[in-house]
């Protein structure tokens, strides 16, 4: 899989059902599930990717604008919501996504959409008829994950 066939599939959500993550998935899902489980964990990795770019202080702080709440001397952030707010800058497109990347003014504040997570593990599901999801992906999504975003060493 490719970036361009990543975005693909991307673009496939059907955002006429929104308010149903599943349903709204369902297209994408069903187009990875008849791929070649490398396929499945291609896609996989390449969403970690994309949400490891987007993991760092400069989009935590536009994630999260006006005052902070400070713990220890740092601004505190959930780091399960910032990382589905992540996931809604990544299934907006990779139009937007690279937008946001390059200009973190243009985060969209209170949108989240974690059920992407699932959305490989959803198809490999489908496609082995429940077999149990083998892949972890080489780079972690995780907040606090990409050192160089959060300037530690």
């Amino acid at each position: 899989m490719d970036e361009d066939l990543f975005w693909e599939l991307i673009a496939a959500f059907n955002w006429k059902r929104t308010g149903d993550d599943e349903a709204v998935m369902r297209p994408a899902e069903k187009r990875l599930a008849a791929m070649p489980a490398e396929d499945i964990f291609a896609f996989d990795e390449l969403l970690a990717e994309k949400l490891y770019l987007l993991d760092g202080q400069r989009y935590a702080d536009a994630c999260y604008p006006g005052p902070k709440t400070y713990i220890g001397g740092q601004p505190y952030i959930s780091v399960d919501d910032f990382l589905y707010s992540r996931c809604a800058v990544v299934v907006n497109g990779k139009a937007f996504f690279e937008q946001v990347l390059a200009n973190p003014d243009e985060w969209p504040v209170n949108m989240e959409f974690e059920s992407v997570l699932y959305l490989a593990q959803q198809a490999y599901e489908r496609k082995t008829k429940g077999e149990e999801y083998p892949y972890v992906s080489q780079v972690s999504f995780e907040t606090y994950s990409n050192k160089a975003g959060w300037n530690v060493a």
